[in-house]
């Protein structure tokens, strides 16, 4: 908790808050800039004391449940919340979700990034869309099950997707994706489609449940990886994880490093375009 920075802030807001913005009558003589403590108190349901101690950085550290009052109060932004939380000492609350909406810039993006297989999935794996050099080297989107485009609930139960990378690499890229379903179902606070899918892969694989028993958790980071297509054959790429500005939604990015084969391997995968690519690999 920085009680100082705190302190300015509450002080700042306040004071650059109207009275009017909050339903109040301005009198003729009134001459404190934005509202008072007491009528701030007032709003956020708390004493007066409580506000002026907190302005003066001598305060306690606010409970989540006050400092979510005084946003209120303060018609604070999102932004301007989190920063409120932060100074507090707190995590501020989850952002905005998206679930399975695919905004139209982020549509367009993907079918801009024309020489990179790009994907979007959510926080818990579920594939939303992808560009066409994606479908090439993993095949379209369309064809996969909806219940079943999920990459997690894929890696446990279907060969076809394993096939697709090296047979050394799977140990590393499964527990990689075990772990970053824990942070993403911890971020959800267990919500119910995390526990939904959870409860379907320990169902389905022993593998799976023996893994998520080690409690391990990590997002998951950018880093190398190895994808074989029957085609073209393997190709290395970097890979990257962009979040978007929904917390519940990322965007995958596959580049071959620079000067490498992969780069070749690229201009002929796009050649062979979607519908020669690997259907029995999905």
């Amino acid at each position: 908790m920085d009680r100082a920075k705190l302190a300015e802030f509450l002080r700042r807001s306040r004071e650059r808050l109207r009275p009017e913005e909050v339903g109040l009558v301005v009198g003729p003589r009134r001459r404190t800039p934005g509202l008072r403590r007491e009528e701030l108190a007032q709003l956020a349901g708390v004493s007066a004391d409580y506000v002026m101690r907190l302005e003066q950085a001598r305060g306690p550290q606010p409970s989540t449940q006050l400092l979510a009052a005084l946003a209120r109060a303060l018609r604070l932004s999102e932004d301007e919340r989190d920063h409120l939380y932060l100074l507090a000492g707190h995590r501020p609350p989850p952002g905005a979700r998206a679930g399975e909406h695919v905004r139209p810039a982020l549509r367009y993006l993907l079918d801009r990034l024309g020489d990179t297989p790009a994907q979007l999935i959510t926080d818990l794996g579920d594939l939303l869309a992808q560009n066409a050099l994606a479908d090439a080297l993993f095949g379209c989107v369309c064809e996969i099950e909806e219940g079943d485009r999920n990459i997690v609930w894929r890696w446990f139960t279907d060969p076809r997707m394993r096939a697709m990378y090296p047979a050394e690499d799977h140990d590393q890229l499964g527990g990689e994706l075990v772990a970053d379903l824990r942070a993403a179902a911890a971020h959800r606070g267990y919500d119910r489609p995390a526990n939904a899918l959870i409860e379907r892969l320990e169902a389905a694989s022993d593998e799976f449940a023996a893994r998520w028993q080690r409690h391990e958790v990590a997002l998951r980071q950018g880093h190398r990886v190895r994808v074989i297509h029957p085609t073209v054959g393997p190709i290395e790429f970097d890979f990257e994880i962009l979040q978007t500005r929904a917390t519940d939604q990322r965007l995958r990015l596959f580049t071959p490093p620079p000067e490498s084969a992969g780069i070749e391997a690229l201009e002929l995968l796009r050649e062979v375009g979607p519908a020669t690519a690997h259907r029995d690999h999905r």
